[in-house]
């Protein structure tokens, strides 16, 4: 890879940063629609529709693809990795006792902890792939397995046994009947859009030195993305908290 400038590299880690930011704050507000209509009640029938469905794929395909980008500058991916998973759990035992209902089971910081574990276990298998054909074999391998967890793979039904593990067969892609999680990201299909992001890295690499980088971006978005777990952990006590307040006042 070609070496940047520390001062280029600064900026090219602040712009990351600020589109990390910038996807968190686009979740965050997804989120807060999420409760003001299914804790609030409030009547919003577009939320039910496919506009919020497409905001949400939207928000969660570039926050998984910039993750993906992302892994390529970790100098500690198995610590990085370790403490999002764990996070993820964490997210899963508070929902389990504070609101049942809405459990998490595999949500998104258990996946990316998983992907980004497995990514660096699969680090020289990877590196050996030419990165448009990775790019290109990712983005065909999402579409293939993109509905196993409806019981089909390229069109073809796949056979029972394999959604009877319990939460391991839902955690690689396939719940069993009856599984429920308020924010389902299982290793299949979206380890392939995380390995998008990956390859798309190195395509990006050799050109990183000589792309113009403008201005700096905003400072609030930079923080967001460089705080981004500490927010996404804390971001959904406090949006319960306004709506507690809310309730209380009203």
């Amino acid at each position: 890879m070609p070496a940047l400038t520390q001062e280029k590299q600064l900026q090219r880690h602040t712009w990351l940063d600020a589109l990390r930011g910038l996807a968190l704050l686009n979740m965050i507000a997804y989120h807060a629609s999420w409760d003001l209509v299914y804790l609030l009640g409030v009547d919003w029938p577009w939320f039910s529709g496919s506009g919020a469905h497409l905001w949400q794929q939207g928000i969660c395909r570039t926050f998984i693809l910039l993750s993906g980008f992302c892994w390529c500058f970790s100098r500690r991916w198995l610590r990085h990795g370790v403490k999002v998973f764990v996070s993820g759990l964490l997210v899963t035992a508070v929902t389990q006792v504070a609101m049942p209902d809405n459990v998490v089971w595999w949500g998104v910081l258990t996946f990316l902890g998983a992907a980004g574990l497995l990514t660096g276990v699969l680090q020289p298998l990877l590196r050996r792939i030419p990165p448009w054909a990775g790019l290109f074999g990712a983005y065909v391998l999402f579409e293939l397995t993109e509905n196993v967890e409806w019981g089909t793979l390229a069109g073809c039904d796949l056979p029972l046994w394999l959604y009877s593990g319990g939460h391991l067969s839902a955690f690689l892609g396939f719940p069993p009947q009856g599984f429920f999680s308020t924010d389902y990201f299982p290793l299949l299909p979206w380890l392939f859009w995380f390995l998008m992001g990956y390859f798309l890295f190195f395509l990006w690499e050799p050109y990183g030195e000589h792309l113009p980088l403008g201005s700096r971006p905003v400072p609030v978005l930079g923080w967001l993305g460089r705080h981004s777990l500490l927010v996404y952990l804390v971001h959904q006590p406090a949006l319960y908290a306004l709506m507690l307040v809310y309730q209380l006042v009203t």
